[in-house]
Parts: C-alpha cells; sequence; structure tokens
C-alpha cells in the first residue's frame, strides 16, 4: 500500500511516497505557502502522487497551516491521518509532557521502532539538532541543540567582519590551523559540530549503558549530515527520509488498531 506522507516544517514542508521502507517522489514546498490561496497549487504539485496513494498521513510543527494543508488534499477523498502524542499508536510516550514533543520527532521514534529496533538514538539534523531516545520504557524525550545553519548565521549576524558560510563551504575542510578567517571558520564550525554531536552522543549512550540498556542503534536524518566529518558520520546510519516511513507505519498501525 503507498501513502502519501507529508512532513510539515517551520520553512518546508516533505513529502513523499511511501511503501514500508521505500521512499519514492520526494519533494519540497514551502510552508508558508498554506497560509494562502498558494495551498491550491500544492494540490496540483502532487494530484499524480495522490492518484498512486490509499491514504494521507501528516504531521506539523506548524499548527496554523492544518486546517490549509487539510483542505488542499480534501477533493481527492483519501482518509487523511494526522500523528500527534494521542495518535501514535504501539509508542509508549514516557515523557512528563507529551504535548510538547514535536510531532516529526514521535514519527523518527516509530520508523526507528518498527525497522531499527530499540534502544535507539535518532539524530536529526535541521535548523536544531535533535536527539530523540527510544528506550525499552518508550520514547523517553531527547536533548534539542543548534543547528549548523543556526551557527553559521550567528557568527556572521553577530560580528562585523565574518562572513556567512553556506553549507557546501563546510565540506571536505582540511587542516586543523586556520590559514586565513574563512579557513578558520570553517574548522571551528566544521569540526565544533562534530564534536558537538559526538560529546551528546556519549553523553546519552553512558546514560543507556549504566541503566544496563543494551547498545543502541544510532540514526541520524537531516540534511547537514554531509557536514560532519568523515570518522563521526561512520558512528551512525543515516536513513534519509526516517520521518515519512514513521508517518507510514503511524498511519497503519492506527487503522489496523
Amino acid at each position: 500500500m503507498n501513502r502519501f506522507c507529508i512532513d510539515v516544517g517551520n520553512t518546508s514542508t516533505h513529502y513523499g511516497l511511501v511503501s514500508g521502507q521505500t521512499v519514492t517522489s520526494t519533494g519540497h514546498f514551502p510552508t508558508k505557502a498554506f497560509e494562502a490561496s498558494a495551498s491550491r497549487e500544492f494540490a496540483t504539485v502532487v494530484a499524480p502522487l495522490l492518484a498512486q496513494a490509499e491514504s494521507i498521513s501528516f504531521c506539523s510543527v506548524v499548527p496554523a497551516i492544518n486546517t490549509h494543508l487539510c483542505a488542499s488534499v480534501a477533493d481527492f477523498g483519501l482518509p487523511i491521518f494526522h500523528l500527534t502524542h494521542t495518535t501514535c499508536a504501539g509508542l509508549d510516550l514516557v515523557y512528563p509532557k507529551p504535548s510538547e514533543i514535536g510531532q516529526d520527532r514521535i514519527a523518527n521514534a516509530i520508523a526507528a521502532q518498527e525497522y531499527y529496533g530499540i534502544p535507539a538514538i535518532i539524530i536529526d539534523m535541521g535548523t536544531a539538532v535533535t536527539f530523540d531516545i527510544v528506550s525499552s520504557k518508550g520514547y523517553e524525550g531527547g536533548i534539542i541543540a543548534p543547528g549548523l545553519a543556526v551557527m553559521t548565521r550567528y557568527l556572521h549576524e553577530q560580528t562585523a567582519l565574518l562572513p556567512e558560510l553556506s553549507a557546501d563551504d563546510l565540506l571536505n575542510v582540511e587542516g586543523a590551523i586556520g590559514k586565513s578567517t574563512v579557513h578558520a571558520m570553517k574548522l571551528g564550525v566544521a569540526v565544533g559540530f562534530s564534536g558537538m554531536i559526538d560529546a551528546l552522543l556519549h553523553k546519552v549512550t553512558d546514560e543507556l549503558q549504566n541503566r544496563k540498556e543494551s547498545d543502541p542503534v544510532v540514526l541520524s536524518t537531516g540534511g547537514s549530515i554531509a557536514n560532519l566529518t568523515q570518522d563521526w558520520a561512520q558512528k551512525c546510519h543515516f536513513v534519509g527520509n526516517l520521518t515519512l516511513m514513521g508517518l507510514a507505519v503511524a498511519s497503519r498501525r492506527a487503522h489496523s488498531g
């Protein structure tokens, strides 16, 4: 069964057709466009994909556009499932305030639980870097840290002379001592970013091991994975469409239940 899955982010909405662990026909749409009549444009763009789907599943971190999103695809007559902290069948949320958990993070946890096993640590490298931990107890919580784009933009905006680096500037940074301002920035951000991720991962892994959990599966997703140093990137398993996969699992569980 193909499910059309939609992950509404603050800036961009990611979508694709999902069948099991296979994700095809992915694309992006500006989230702010749902706030205006441009939402009809979304329906036009995804119409060929909806013709191949049997249901729609979505999560959103922008509640204000949810009604517009649903209205834009309503004419296709497909059942629509919204993943929230109250609809995540099969995943226990052992978290003091479940309503505060990002719906995309719940989707990631469900995909990890379904396809990769627990305990699992999921690292999502977007605008912010999030760690989510799924143990034998269920979804426990995580960590939120600044993402790569936040680091580079902050350096530029808060200083008079430092330029803004692009993600491509941070690929394959050589050496350990900067020989120019830009080279020094590249090292500071690229190596520092990897070091931050590594330190956080060690902290979480030690916590799980102290509780006698088995060694966790470490999954990563999000665009900034390419900017990690090579030695760090080898410590995790990258899954590009983890959120969409989790949305499809959550929809299946809800309907079968």
